[in-house]
């Protein structure tokens, strides 16, 4: 089920929005480190949680929850977390976001693989919708994943939660239902293969 999944992201390291770096300023002038570049499950990274007062604010954690084997679940299907023990609690008091600059699907093309950069069209920083737990005292964080948008279904067929602007506070305030804020997601995306990126320097 791994391969079906968001697996990679990235978060820009040189012009990335200038959101994302005070992000990422704040998590460092914590003592924090978070990681740039490409994006690995078990990385630590800017992620956007409420505090004890209910204050949105930049935290970093590790991406996965960690399973008895030693696995980590890093995606849970937004359609029937709600029914997951693993993911009920979660969707409904401990949401977050992750911000990025755009996230990796792999379209499989016969015996290749085709690397694509994917992003809401028009927008220099996305948001993930996510969801965290506490294991041994610190929060790790799992991506909630939809059906994907028309555009890229070709690429493939699930894509992560990308929330628009306006519905962040939503998504992370508590008295909202989780699946109603869903439904607001952005499905307009730009996509492009990493190779041509590459060659524009883009990456």
């Amino acid at each position: 089920e791994d391969d079906s999944m968001c697996e990679r992201y990235y978060i820009a390291e040189e012009d990335s929005a200038a959101e994302l770096q005070e992000i990422i300023s704040q998590i460092n002038r914590k003592g924090k480190a978070v990681k740039r570049g490409e994006i690995f499950p078990s990385d630590t990274v800017p992620a956007i949680a409420n505090n004890k007062s209910l204050v949105p604010t930049p935290f970093a954690m590790p991406w996965g929850y960690t399973m008895p084997n030693g696995k980590l679940v890093i995606n849970a299907r937004s359609e029937t977390a709600a029914e997951m023990p693993m993911f009920r609690d979660g969707l409904s008091q401990r949401r977050c976001l992750l911000p990025a600059s755009h996230y990796f699907e792999w379209e499989k093309r016969g015996k290749d693989k085709i690397k694509y950069a994917i992003k809401p069209k028009g927008a220099d920083l996305l948001y993930m919708a996510s969801l965290y737990r506490i294991e041994g005292g610190a929060a790790r964080f799992t991506i909630l994943t939809r059906q994907p948008a028309d555009a890229i279904s070709f690429i493939h067929d699930r894509m992560p939660v990308i929330l628009p602007s306006v519905a962040i506070q939503d998504w992370l305030n508590p008295n909202f239902d989780a699946n109603d804020v869903i439904r607001t997601a952005l499905t307009e995306v730009a996509f492009q293969p990493v190779q041509i990126m590459q060659q524009l320097q883009i990456l």
